[in-house]
């Protein structure tokens, strides 16, 4: 185990590099790659690295760069890439198709605003779009994390209980290029937790199709073998933070990361770096004698509902913010977990940081006061209008 200095995107690439080597002894490694702001280093990074058994094929397009994956994961390979914002948008049918292949394809996304009209920053707009089609999505909020839940990917998506892609996400810039210390294991550690891959219907010598037409019903039960698939996951993924512990030295945070939460009157609910921000908010109204606490959601899909439940039972007030806007609606975080919580509890939507925008401790606090004025929910309402 050494310490490097690392940013996000290169940690990314550089634990998807250890998992390719890990599968040396298998059938080998293999990632499409096509850049795009903010994700490009990641990919860049990766095209640097020594893989023995593997390749990294750069193509024309995002489309091209998960039907790679497609390709080389239906022939039983281990595969990964990377992509933000439009990039992702044109990678969607691919995606769509690798979740329903049941393909255990790895996928880091840096976060970025969906255009026209363009811009580079983070919100969470893009990979939520995609949270309804069978695709497991993590939002990490530090370097490390990132690079735990990269390895932690692969090992939950080749699962044969699991198999279906894992969406790694990491806010672009904000994240993806902030450079932290990173603990990174040796290669005979990532060895002994990756076993080797095997996919189960990969196209072999053995005559059979993948991908073929299908009638309502046969659609019907492979969806809903997929949607058993995913419930399982929490449960697997526990397994996993398990054997991550043991080999390792240190565990994976959980579905739902609670800070200062047991005690709170007040919960502050996000996803990805918001959190951080979140405990820090935490920090400064317990100062001021507030009772608040935080909510991370680490796992998105599935959704993490009954420790999100039990998180919020006996709550007052509990302000959800969104990093995204679900049109005509409000937040998508806040709109998939307004029934969670008690009926007597005060839960408002904020909307904030949308194209990138700052989301400070200060926000927050401004926030919480129009929180406490609040008789019960309303509207989802902008950062800057409160």
């Amino acid at each position: 185990m050494t310490a490097q200095l690392l940013s996000a995107n290169h940690g990314a690439a550089l634990a998807a590099t250890l998992a390719a080597r890990a599968n040396r002894d298998g059938r080998g490694f293999c990632s499409g790659v096509y850049p795009i702001t903010p994700s490009t280093e990641c990919m860049e990074y990766l095209c640097q690295q020594q893989i023995e058994k593997g390749r990294v094929i750069r193509v024309e397009s995002e489309h091209s760069a998960m039907g790679v994956c497609i390709g080389a994961a239906s022939a039983g390979a281990r595969t990964f890439t990377a992509t933000s914002s439009n990039g992702l948008a044109y990678m969607y049918e691919n995606c769509i198709a690798a979740a329903c292949l049941r393909l255990p394809v790895v996928l880091a996304v840096a976060n970025r605003t969906l255009g026209p009209p363009w811009n580079i920053w983070a919100d969470h707009s893009d990979a939520l779009t995609l949270r309804d089609h069978g695709l497991i999505q993590f939002y990490c909020a530090d370097n490390q994390e990132l690079f735990d839940t990269v390895l932690c990917a692969f090992r939950l998506a080749e699962d044969r209980r699991v198999m279906m892609p894992v969406m790694v996400n990491m806010e672009g810039f904000i994240l993806s290029h902030t450079v932290a210390q990173t603990e990174i294991p040796d290669q005979s550690q990532v060895d002994a937790f990756l076993p080797l891959t095997d996919i189960p219907h990969r196209l072999d010598r053995t005559p059979h199709t993948l991908g073929q037409i299908e009638v309502p019903h046969q659609t019907e039960m492979h969806r809903w073998q997929h949607h058993n698939a995913m419930l399982a996951v929490p449960a697997i993924y526990g397994e996993i933070q398990d054997r991550f512990a043991d080999i390792f030295g240190r565990r994976p945070d959980d579905p739902v990361v609670p800070y200062r939460a047991e005690d709170a009157d007040t919960l502050i609910v996000s996803l990805g770096t918001i959190g951080s921000t979140a405990e820090r908010a935490a920090e400064m109204m317990r100062a001021r004698g507030d009772r608040v606490g935080a909510l991370r959601v680490r796992l998105f899909r599935p959704l993490p509902a009954d420790a999100i439940r039990a998180a919020f039972a006996g709550k007052k007030r509990i302000a959800v913010i969104d990093r995204d806007i679900g049109l005509g609606i409000g937040g998508v975080l806040w709109s998939e977990l307004r029934h969670l919580a008690d009926p007597a509890t005060v839960m408002q939507n904020y909307v904030a940081g949308l194209g990138g925008g700052d989301i400070r401790p200060e926000h927050m606090m401004k926030m919480l006061a129009d929180l406490e004025a609040r008789d019960g929910g309303g509207a989802p309402a902008m950062m800057e209008a409160v």
